[in-house]
């Protein structure tokens, strides 16, 4: 009686962690590039009894190089992944695996496949990662080559130990043990010889030189299966191989179907099979034959299969991937040289947590900016809620929590990936004087406002005061930060970037030219108060409670705060960073190849007039006599410290008289009375 031989197929067993991994490839490496991909997956002839024969896509598959775990098998994989789930269900499958098939089949017909026989071990892994649900679909294909389309059992079959005595299994398991352990990995096929009670094991390439030798020679290979009648998959292209090479001296063949588990630490290999077969010559063949092997899904048809990872991710991961996804998106077409990491990289340091802080805090984290410090000294008062996008009802109770605090723990609920810590610290500002109780606590709060600068890379000046804006700014140029600063009008704001000094900064005239063709490099851009001719002072004093309050258009400070983080981006995407030269003109005709990044065109200043939706980019050079950032007030803070900056709260008209604004006030003064005396004089002559 013969009996057709009937194989197992393979069952996918994909790991969570190559999801995870394929997820992060498609959107740092693949983006839209669906061009198949080699992997590699592996399968074990060791599993318990009632365990369908598993290949293994774990998530280390990508790593071709990598080892696959030990006493495990090869096998060579193709990843296909499609970017749409119309792709996905409309793609040629047939076509897929007939080309996966014509590999395999090549490799037989040259011979690669003796030389190397893992080649016959082929999967196919067609998938489209729907990454906003984290829904994974794929098919998965093992391909056979169909010929001999049918193979003949002589008899059925029989256990190791029926085979072979117990001298011979001996042998055969010693000389299997040392023939893999002198591999580079497990060899899925191998030879086995028989002379007397010896068995060796030898490779697979070796078959016709044993055959001329006329040596009683076995099959083996290392099978996944655990039925007792029914090999794993892996057989069906090693007879194909056989059949084509060599059947016409091995028309009866024997294979071992060896099986290798350890159970309550025995090792167990007599539930190994032992076929001994009929094998037709298929060496005439030229055309690839007939190929075979999607897997069936759960409802045991031809057809994909889903996984559903949302659930099982932690959340905290889930968020972090899903709040970087639109920006991941933007490289893949619009702007594949976008450097996310230099983002990411940003530790950002905002002074101020009201309106302005709540919405710059919030656009920063859309940008994958992950580490955001506020500054405050103030409380959530009820007003503030509904305009500073931060804060609930709940921050205003019992006095009200601290701003920078709640903040800080604002950011965090909505994304518990952010690095946020909120600071209460009033900053010193010049008119206003201090008292002698009151200054040892000033020093160390300037001291606490040095240390936070020196270590952050971007600093936000969003306070209400203008002179509070000072000392940050001069902090910040001797440090060399980068300062976005944003103030606000009733229907009118100002967006605008510190120049960032490198070195020592040549004096520039108050008259020389504020632009060149070429735009001012960023090292000569001037800040906040460069346009001042008088030292800031105290701008609360004698105002009334409209005056006293950012009394402003609601929109104001959203479209400020905006701006004020994409101007920031714009810098640290520039090839010049914060050496950007200054943009005055949004035509694109306009634009300077040095001076535009892959975001854009980069000002110095946007001001914005709600009143007509308006907006201006100008650009103004440091002024030398700037009593924030000029040589002259910077060399007197790394030189005296403290002392200088005390002598400026203190003394209402000593930054003017140090940087020389007091003399040229002076020189205006007397130019304008000589002028009108001038005038007078000329005037009685024409009388006369």
């Amino acid at each position: 009686m013969t009996l057709v031989l009937q194989y197992v197929p393979f069952s996918s067993m994909i790991e969570p962690s190559f999801w995870h991994k394929v997820s992060e490839n498609k959107l740092n490496v693949y983006g839209l590039d669906d061009q198949p991909r080699q992997i590699k997956g592996f399968y074990y002839n060791g599993d318990p009894g009632g365990i369908a024969p598993m290949l293994t896509i774990d998530y280390a598959a990508l790593d071709i190089n990598d080892k696959v775990p030990p006493r495990r098998l090869v096998s060579h994989g193709v990843l296909k992944i499609m970017n749409t789930v119309e792709a996905f269900k409309e793609c040629d499958k047939k076509l897929l695996l007939a080309s996966l098939g014509n590999e395999i089949w090549n490799d037989i017909k040259s011979g690669a496949a003796l030389k190397d026989p893992s080649l016959l071990s082929r999967f196919l892994l067609l998938t489209y990662p729907d990454l906003k649900k984290y829904h994974f679909f794929y098919w998965f294909a093992s391909p056979c080559l169909l010929a001999p389309e049918s193979v003949m059992l002589n008899k059925p079959p029989c256990q190791l130990n029926q085979r072979f005595n117990t001298e011979q299994i001996v042998s055969l398991l010693a000389s299997y043990d040392n023939y893999q352990a002198q591999q580079h990995q497990f060899q899925n096929y191998f030879l086995l010889t028989e002379e007397a009670d010896r068995i060796s094991v030898q490779d697979i390439g070796s078959i016709k030189e044993i055959l001329l030798d006329n040596k009683k020679l076995l099959v083996g290979f290392c099978d996944p299966s655990n039925l007792d009648a029914n090999p794993g998959w892996p057989l069906r292209n090693l007879l194909t191989l056989l059949a084509y090479h060599c059947a016409q001296d091995l028309q009866e063949v024997e294979v071992v179907c060896f099986r290798d588990r350890s159970r309550k630490g025995q090792r167990e290999f007599n539930h190994s099979l032992v076929l001994s077969l009929n094998l037709p010559s298929i060496a005439e063949l030229t055309d690839t034959p007939k190929v075979v092997g999607w897997e069936r899904n759960e409802r045991n048809k031809l057809g994909a299969r889903m996984t559903d990872l949302s659930a099982t991710m932690d959340p905290k991961r889930l968020a972090e991937s899903a709040v970087d996804l639109n920006l991941r998106l933007m490289r893949w077409r619009l702007m594949p040289d976008l450097r996310l990491d230099d983002i990411t990289a940003t530790k950002c340091l905002l002074l101020g947590s009201g309106t302005l802080g709540c919405n710059v805090a919030r656009n920063l984290m859309s940008w994958g900016i992950r580490h955001v410090t506020f500054v405050d000294n103030a409380r959530v008062s009820y007003s503030n809620p509904v305009r500073q996008s931060l804060f609930t009802f709940e921050d205003c109770l019992d006095g009200g929590k601290p701003k920078a605090e709640a903040a800080a723990n604002a950011l965090k609920r909505i994304f518990p990936g952010v690095k946020s810590e909120g600071i209460s610290l009033s900053i010193p500002m010049p008119g206003h004087s201090l008292s002698s109780s009151v200054e040892e606590q000033v020093e160390k709060d300037v001291r606490q406002l040095e240390q936070l600068i020196h270590d952050h890379d971007a600093v936000f000046l969003l306070m209400d005061t203008r002179e509070s804006r000072w000392l940050p700014t001069l902090i910040a140029a001797a440090h060399q930060k980068i300062v976005i600063n944003a103030a606000l009008g009733f229907d009118t704001f100002l967006v605008l970037r510190h120049g960032v000094k490198s070195g020592e900064m040549t004096s520039i005239p108050a008259t020389s030219s504020s632009c060149s063709a070429e735009g001012l490099p960023g090292s000569q851009l001037g800040c906040y108060f460069c346009n001042d001719v008088v030292a800031p002072g105290n701008s609360m004093r004698d105002r009334t409670l409209d005056q006293q309050c950012t009394v402003t258009r609601p929109g104001v400070s959203m479209i400020a705060s905006a701006l004020a983080v994409e101007l920031l981006i714009s810098v640290l995407q520039h090839p010049k960073g914060a050496n950007a030269a200054a943009d005055t003109s949004a035509h694109e005709d306009n634009l300077t190849k040095e001076a535009e990044s892959s975001l854009g065109l980069v000002p110095h200043q946007i001001r914005g007039f709600l009143s007509r939706f308006h907006q201006i980019l100008p650009a103004g050079q440091a002024f030398d006599k700037c009593t924030a950032c000029s040589n002259t007030v910077l060399d007197h803070y790394r030189q005296e410290g403290f002392e200088f900056l005390r002598r400026a709260f203190n003394e209402p008209l000593y930054l003017e008289e140090l940087t020389g604004l007091k003399q040229m006030q002076q020189e205006t003064l007397e130019a304008e009375v000589w002028d009108l005396s001038e005038e007078e004089e000329f005037s009685s002559m024409e009388a006369e």
